[in-house]
């Protein structure tokens, strides 16, 4: 027996998420990550759209912002699915993310190839952190939805990784524009879970 429990990894016991006092309910919490993460969805899949309307079909990088895209199609269905599934409120604010999206997407593509791939860094490090957070808080019963979320991350990563392999580090004034974008996004994930 002894064998055994030194052979088990340290971590692979789920660790409950305790609630506290001025926690929300469990049920609004899920609900709040199913909106943010429908809203946060449909603004990745504007800003792609964003990008490729003003990189066109023949830009060297259009390929890889095409492929981005599909991913966040898919991504934005499943979250559409569960929006419907679980009827949880979709959240008020999504005719500004329409325009703001596309209007960020369409904005650093003008700023250059590498400003574009810049966008695409800043946007995927804060969806990493939130997703991360999002998993750690999932407890057994949603294991399905926790599962969603990793696959998800990791494809987000990939993103960024692939803009960092397209220069996205090199684009001018690249910290400041990283910083507003990080901002900006975070700001979206607050607004977004709440109205």
């Amino acid at each position: 027996m002894k064998e055994d429990q030194a052979t088990a990894a340290p971590d692979s016991a789920e660790k409950p998420h305790h609630r506290l006092p001025g926690d929300l309910p469990k049920e609004e919490e899920l609900a709040r990550m199913i909106r943010v993460d429908q809203a946060g969805e449909y603004g990745a899949r504007r800003i792609y759209e964003g990008q490729l309307a003003v990189m066109g079909r023949n830009h060297p990088n259009a390929a890889t912002v095409k492929h981005m895209h599909e991913q966040e199609l898919r991504h934005l269905e499943t979250f559409d699915r569960l929006v419907c599934e679980r009827r949880i409120r979709p959240t008020a604010l999504q005719p500004i993310w329409h325009v703001a999206g596309f209007a960020l997407g369409a904005a650093t593509a003008l700023m250059g190839d590498k400003a574009a791939m810049a966008c695409t860094v800043a946007v995927e490090e804060v969806i990493d952190e939130h997703y991360a957070e999002q998993s750690a808080r999932l407890e057994d019963d949603e294991s399905d939805l926790r599962d969603t979320i990793e696959e998800f991350r990791a494809e987000e990563l990939e993103h960024r990784d692939t803009a960092l392999e397209h220069g996205a580090a090199q684009a001018p004034g690249y910290e400041v524009l990283s910083a507003a974008i990080k901002t900006g996004s975070r700001l979206a994930i607050w607004l977004s879970q709440r109205v």
